[in-house]
């Protein structure tokens, strides 16, 4: 067991973290499974790169997610907006789990297929028409619209404020401005206070979207129900990281089959190979790296390190996804790859907070692939296809320009 806490800066460890974090995450983990590090934004965790430390970190309830169970923790004021499920732990998990989970049913989830259909056809339409030279940025005309257009119809976000949505959800995620991002973070609570109010004039309508039928497990009188704050927090989670994530994945799944011909080609020649791009996709450029932050609420012991109380606890699902003691040669992409290796993915998480919306981002990813590379099949990177990552939360490219 490693008593003493030696710090290690990721940037030492990697020329530049943001295009390849890998070359640090291997470098740590050849040396155990936990360790103290500084990330390059100056801030310090611990940091879990094993992928079964991240399983069981995962499903240890003596890691919180409630921030209060911080050593840092100052009550700013602004704790209330964190209200939603990644952000607290049973049994308040459990309450608005439950009160969420009946509006992401498989049923309604593959009811939204003919609509995720008819909007990726309409955004390659239009993408197409616009480019007389059959050329375009993949991510600004079809990758980022797509998913943005399903959460926000889902949730009842006017068509009119979804490019001012857009524009505050890139900035919630970057890591490259603080103040950028809380700022962004401010005046999207605001504008969802004020969309809540005007679901709320409508409570009894009887066409009703997700942040309308939140509204009214708010308001019912009598049973379980969200609070004022629950409400707010649940509709910014869901419609942050309800298209995010998918964004990401759309995304990085066409960078990977256009980087890798060969897979592209047994794609084309096999569409039932689908199922398994998209699950090596998550698993190879997983679109959210690492869980939310856990705190340690008594001192334990995970993969050899001694982990203080109050603690700060970075489960890194990118490292866990590449560890090569869970998946043969983690470094190769393979839409081959045996269903048994890529089921143990932890894109989206494990155990209480395994991603509720995992359904929905694997029906528009798989999608969203299949109707852009039938409509393109000569689809190809315009340019050298050197990724250019954006320094986020998430696993995001600044743009993908493609030809057809």
């Amino acid at each position: 067991m490693r008593t003493q806490r030696h710090t290690v800066r990721l940037v030492d460890l990697t020329d530049d973290f943001t295009a390849d974090p890998y070359s640090a995450f291997n470098s740590l983990r050849s040396r155990g499974s936990v360790h103290h590090v500084r990330f390059p934004t100056g801030d310090e965790s611990w940091l879990v790169v094993g992928h079964e430390e991240v399983r069981l970190a995962f499903a240890d309830a003596r890691l919180r997610n409630d921030v209060r169970h911080s050593a840092d923790f100052e009550d700013d004021g602004l704790y209330s907006v964190g209200r939603n499920m990644l952000q607290v732990d049973p049994p308040d998990h459990t309450r608005l789990r439950t009160l969420v989970a009946r509006e992401f049913t498989a049923r309604r989830v593959q009811a939204l297929r003919p609509r995720v259909e008819e909007a990726a056809s309409a955004l390659l339409d239009a993408m197409d028409a616009m480019a007389a030279d059959g050329r375009a940025d993949l991510v600004a005309a079809y990758a980022y619209p797509l998913p943005l257009t399903i959460i926000c119809e889902l949730l009842g976000v006017p068509d009119v404020d979804r490019d001012a949505f857009r524009a505050w959800s890139t900035k919630v995620v970057a890591l490259d401005d603080a103040e950028q991002s809380a700022r962004a973070s401010q005046e999207m609570t605001m504008y969802l206070a004020g969309l809540a109010e005007e679901k709320r004039r409508l409570r009894d309508a009887a066409d009703s979207d997700l942040l309308h039928a939140l509204v009214r497990t708010h308001d019912r009188d009598g049973g379980d129900r969200l609070t004022p704050e629950e409400l707010l927090g649940m509709a910014f989670l869901l419609l942050v990281a309800g298209h995010e994530t998918t964004v990401n994945l759309i995304a990085n799944a066409v960078q990977l089959l256009l980087g890798h011909p060969g897979q592209l080609a047994a794609l084309h020649a096999d569409p039932e190979l689908l199922k398994g791009a998209v699950e090596e996709t998550l698993r190879f450029e997983s679109p959210a790296p690492a869980g939310t932050y856990r705190y340690a609420a008594e001192p334990i012991t995970l993969g050899g390190a001694r982990i203080p109380a109050g603690a700060r606890v970075v489960l890194s699902i990118a490292a866990a996804n590449r560890d090569p003691a869970r998946f043969p040669a983690p470094d190769r992409f393979d839409i081959r790859r045996d269903p048994s290796e890529t089921r143990a993915h932890l894109a989206f998480g494990y155990g209480l907070h395994h991603c509720l919306g995992a359904p929905l981002a694997r029906l528009e990813a798989t999608l969203a692939l299949r109707i852009l590379l039938d409509r393109f099949p000569r689809l190809a990177f315009d340019g050298d296809g050197t990724p250019r990552w954006r320094p986020s939360l998430m696993r995001s490219l600044r743009e993908l320009p493609v030809r057809w």
